[in-house]
């Protein structure tokens, strides 16, 4: 377990296995890298990987995908647990974290969930201005070197 101080000021428990769980997720949120670029989501609160809420009766691999296309209009599949965390906030809450691989792209319009997508190199990533506070904490940090070192094949 990885344990950090979010930018709220709540304590958060990062783990890389599959449970079990304190609190159960209801939220998920992908990692998808591809042709060399992570895959983000443009909102009001700024670019951050897409995610979202487990609709009533979705599993979280149902969530999942959903969330990433609804957000960008890229279908993924590939779909592999990655790590979960647990935020201690008023209503604690739990993530459950996946990597995904790009199956395929749809034209971006109006109708999604978010203003935009955009594909960023790790440094870009690690440089961008306008990242969500979430982008900005130790356990995104702390995952995104995770991701790199049990890196599995992300491109056909």
């Amino acid at each position: 377990m990885f344990a950090f101080t979010d930018e709220n000021g709540c304590f958060v428990e990062l783990h890389f296995n599959k449970g079990p769980f304190e609190i159960p997720p209801k939220h998920v949120l992908v990692f998808v890298f591809h042709q060399g670029k992570w895959l983000c989501t443009i909102n009001k609160r700024g670019v951050e990987f897409p995610g979202g809420k487990v609709e009533p009766g979705e599993t979280l691999e149902e969530a999942a995908i959903r969330e990433v296309y609804e957000e960008t209009a890229i279908h993924i599949s590939d779909l592999e647990w990655f790590a979960y965390y647990v935020v201690h906030d008023e209503r604690p809450f739990s993530k459950a974290v996946f990597t995904a691989k790009v199956d395929k792209i749809d034209e971006f319009v109006n109708r999604h969930e978010t203003l935009g997508r955009i594909w960023l190199t790790q440094e870009e990533l690690e440089g961008h201005p306008n990242l969500s506070f979430y982008m900005k904490d130790e356990g995104m940090k702390k995952m995104l070197q995770e991701v790199k070192i049990n890196e599995r094949e992300w491109q056909y």
